[in-house]
């Protein structure tokens, strides 16, 4: 039960940061009228929080390997909670979006750090079924955002900063797994992290999440564009995603413990850019929320995969190694609206058809190359 219970801690902070991330996303409409800003400035909450949320976690891991992990996390838990508490009590909207970007900064040390020590305490033969609990607990935070985000703004919506708030609370008293390094270990590197062997995991992270998880707006577009589909229908379209991510992340990261991480790669990537072609093609809305829905396995198999690949190399260095990876996948993400969006004004079929191709592309990384380190 001992172990158990630090293995419980890291599996429920992993809920924190995609749950932060995306429970403004149902109440931007009351978060614009409480403070007196348009829409457009409203939504720019969610940027607030994803931009030091992915640029921290370029350095936050190898930080914390220096610092000492569980001393990062806790630290990250209580700047949550402060942050938390101050985006529920600001009166004025710039100090909202000050707590946003502090709450992403204090998830950027709690995911890479949180992963790495999962994979300490996991015997390597079961390190995939670990990684895809973890992902199902990051797709039930992402899934379960908006709507207790959107339930607690029927109240009031700073509610939905208080609740996040408590459950930092929790975990920042909950024991954790000893920190473990070898006593011969030097000191953690930034560049030690930036190596090829990192670099090219990271690059097809940064292409699943561009290429599927960042093409949620792309389907809701292409939802009304194609069949005049509400907001209720298209949410109810989009959940899938996260739902099917969730249900099967276990069974996902047995597949990888049996096959392989490079096999679980593979197949997310391949299967990724079929359902993509067949979401910018079909003329059926029912085969493309079964799509849609599919494209939530696909994601958990490529990041199940990518976590494998890189949390197995070895106890030192893997904060880093795994930060640096989490940020370029988190960038990817933040890259599609602009990526994306212009061409499928354009043609709607190659909206979908471009990131299909890139997926596939990115099978070439899963050879391993002599590239510089």
């Amino acid at each position: 039960m001992t172990g158990r219970l630090p293995a419980a801690a890291l599996h429920v902070g992993a809920m924190l940061g995609p749950f932060g991330g995306g429970v403004v996303a149902a109440i931007l409409t009351e978060l614009g009228t409480g403070f007196g800003v348009s829409p457009a400035a409203a939504s720019s909450s969610l940027t607030a929080y994803l931009l030091p949320f992915a640029l921290l976690m370029l350095v936050s891991g190898t930080i914390g390997e220096r610092w000492g992990a569980n001393r990062c996390i806790r630290l990250a838990y209580l700047l949550f909670l402060a942050a938390s508490l101050l985006s529920a009590a600001a009166p004025w909207f710039w100090l909202f979006q000050l707590g946003r970007g502090l709450q992403g900064a204090a998830n950027a040390f709690t995911t890479p750090l949180l992963l790495a020590g999962l994979a300490t305490i996991t015997p390597k033969a079961r390190l995939g079924r670990a990684l895809g609990l973890f992902g199902a607990m990051q797709a039930l935070g992402q899934t379960s955002a908006p709507l207790l985000g959107g339930l607690a703004a029927e109240v009031n919506w700073r509610w939905a900063f208080v609740g996040p708030a408590v459950v930092a609370a929790v975990l920042a008293a909950c024991p954790l797994p000893p920190d473990r390094s070898p006593a011969s270990a030097e000191p953690a590197r930034l560049r030690a992290a930036w190596r090829w062997a990192v670099l090219r995991p990271g690059l097809i992270a940064l292409a699943g999440w561009a290429c599927l998880a960042g093409l949620s707006f792309l389907v809701a577009f292409r939802l009304e564009d194609a069949f005049a589909a509400s907001s209720g229908p298209r949410g109810l379209v989009l959940t899938g995603y996260g739902v099917a991510g969730f249900l099967t992340a276990r069974l996902v990261g047995g597949l990888a413990d049996r096959f392989g991480a490079a096999t679980s790669t593979l197949l997310g990537l391949a299967g990724g850019a079929l359902v993509l072609a067949a979401i910018g093609l079909v003329d059926s809305f029912p085969l493309i929320a079964v799509a849609w829905a599919l494209a939530g396995i696909c994601a958990q198999l490529i990041i199940v995969g990518v976590n494998a690949t890189v949390l197995a190399d070895g106890p030192h260095g893997r904060g880093g190694a795994i930060s640096v990876v989490q940020a370029l996948r988190f960038l990817g993400m933040a890259a599609a609206p602009a990526a994306f969006t212009g061409i499928y004004h354009q043609s709607a079929a190659l909206g979908f058809l471009l990131p299909a191709g890139l997926l596939l592309l990115a099978i070439l990384l899963l050879r391993p190359s002599r590239a510089p380190a």
